[in-house]
């Protein structure tokens, strides 16, 4: 059984404490894996997951990736559910002038984002793709390398 786990806190909750002890009671009462909410720093990531280990989560925290191919589309997506695209990265973005170098940029960002949390020992991530994945292929290519046939 897998639950859901927010970084970045759940939009209904201000209280990510709160949020934390709800998550290990899902846990305590049987919850296999957590994965978490979209976010696009890992600091959020990291710093998630040293609290859910400090209150005792043991379980794998699988974390959440978004590749952004549509700016717009991803924007009212994060203010829907309370993530944050960083000011800088936002900028970056916006700086694409056509929706395929904006896409070019959201997947080298979602590349580097996956390169780091693998590098720092994450085993699993989950891809929210929005029946886009094309990004997904992508960026698991500049991964692992070609798939062998």
């Amino acid at each position: 059984v897998g639950v859901a786990g927010y970084p970045e806190g759940h939009i209904e909750n201000p209280d990510k404490e709160a949020d934390l002890r709800y998550l290990k009671l899902k846990v305590d009462k049987g919850a296999d894996f957590i994965v978490t909410q979209l976010f696009f720093d890992n600091r959020f990531f990291f710093d998630f997951l040293k609290r859910a280990k400090a209150i005792g989560i043991k379980v794998p925290i699988i974390p959440g990736i978004m590749p952004i191919t549509n700016l717009k589309q991803v924007m009212r997506f994060t203010q829907l559910c309370g993530a944050t695209i960083p000011r800088a990265l936002l900028e970056w973005l916006e700086e694409g002038n056509t929706p395929e170098e904006v896409r070019r940029r959201g997947i080298e960002h979602a590349h580097l984002q996956c390169k780091e949390l693998v590098e720092r020992g994450i085993k699993a991530l989950h891809f929210y793709t929005l029946n886009r994945s094309r990004a997904t292929e992508e960026i698991l290519t500049r991964l692992l390398g070609e798939p062998e046939v």
